[in-house]
């Protein structure tokens, strides 16, 4: 299959696996990055199971073949399937925008790696007002043409992030658990992500199996699980004054901690998520100890972004419609909103 991925960074993650299982993969990213991925390929540094030591993995090693282009340069009529794997203020860029747009005309299957959902993939929630979250986005209009059903979601729960240090072509894998996807409306797209998902679960490396698989589950609500990670740890490693590391979010107080997930997780229930669909607290806490690092979000802040994607307000909002509301969630999001206009300040 030839799999076109917008976002060259944890885009490069999920490239990886389609690569090492055959597939083509066309990346869109920014020139910078264009050139120097056609000339030498990603690299992602992953640990296999029960070994001490990280492997670096090579595109150029894999079956699959890999091209990067600008969003001028793609060409979503010729791919089998769209993968969204960009920051979602990204989507407000002009040339990304008119690329979204040609992307809904084409009528291709459309799975999102982002935090934030789609507002598109929203609409197919029955008990959500999709329309009362527009404020949520920053390009709301991006996702107006795109049908609904074209578009399913998938949990982005490997940890991943650019080091500093490496170029733009390499990803480090901090923890590589599994990605998690909706089915699509159609019965013969989701077919095509269950091809993708044997074909990712058969790869091996000298016999062994490689961490970071695609999982597809039938429920809407299966992704919507990392909403109560979000909320417990990612955002909440924004301070007034700087960023702290996931784990001493998750564990500076860990019963307020659990308090925050257990009320995510109920409102993620109250929009028709089974009990089932939900990952335990605990086994989140014990994840978290892996999590070293402050969020992409707090470091998106600290750096000075002026935005980022806001599930924090997502849920606060989604939360309004069924009448529930924590303090803590409620603190998240004015901390946030607070952060967010001093870097809008100082570049104005």
């Amino acid at each position: 299959m030839n799999i076109l991925i917008l976002g060259a960074s944890y885009g490069s993650l999920l490239s990886t696996k389609l690569l090492m299982a055959g597939h083509d993969v066309t990346l869109v990213c920014l020139p910078e990055e264009v050139k120097l991925i056609n000339a030498r390929g990603t690299i992602v540094r992953l640990t296999l199971r029960n070994e001490p030591e990280p492997r670096l993995i090579r595109s150029g090693d894999q079956p699959g073949r890999l091209n990067a282009v600008t969003p001028e340069a793609a060409s979503p009529d010729k791919c089998d399937l769209v993968c969204f794997a960009m920051q979602e203020p990204q989507y407000q860029a002009t040339a990304i925008a008119e690329l979204m747009t040609r992307i809904a005309a084409s009528g291709k299957p459309c799975l999102s790696i982002m935090n934030m959902p789609p507002h598109a993939y929203l609409k197919r929630l029955p008990l959500v007002d999709a329309e009362g979250l527009r404020d949520c986005f920053s390009a709301p209009e991006v996702w107006d043409a795109f049908d609904p059903d074209l578009v399913t979601l998938c949990s982005p729960d490997p940890q991943a992030f650019r080091p500093p240090e490496e170029e733009l072509n390499f990803l480090h894998v901090g923890l590589p658990t599994n990605f998690k996807a909706a089915a699509f409306a159609s019965p013969d797209h989701t077919s095509l992500l269950s091809q993708l998902a044997k074909d990712i679960d058969a790869v091996r490396i000298e016999g062994k199996e490689v961490p970071v698989k695609l999982r597809l589950h039938k429920s809407l609500y299966v992704p919507l699980a990392k909403w109560s990670m979000l909320l417990t740890g990612n955002y909440r490693c924004v301070t007034a004054d700087g960023m702290r590391s996931i784990k001493d979010t998750v564990y500076g107080d860990v019963n307020r901690s659990q308090h925050i997930y257990e009320w995510v997780d109920a409102l993620v229930q109250k929009l028709g998520a089974d009990p089932s669909d939900r990952v335990p607290f605990e086994k989140y806490a014990n994840a978290a100890l892996k999590l070293l690092k402050p969020s992409s979000a707090a470091r998106a802040i600290d750096a000075g972004a002026p935005n980022i994607e806001r599930v924090d307000k997502l849920v606060q909002k989604i939360a309004a419609q069924y009448s529930m509301q924590l303090d803590e969630v409620d603190a998240t999001v004015s901390l946030v909103n607070n952060r967010l206009a001093q870097n809008n300040s100082v570049q104005a």
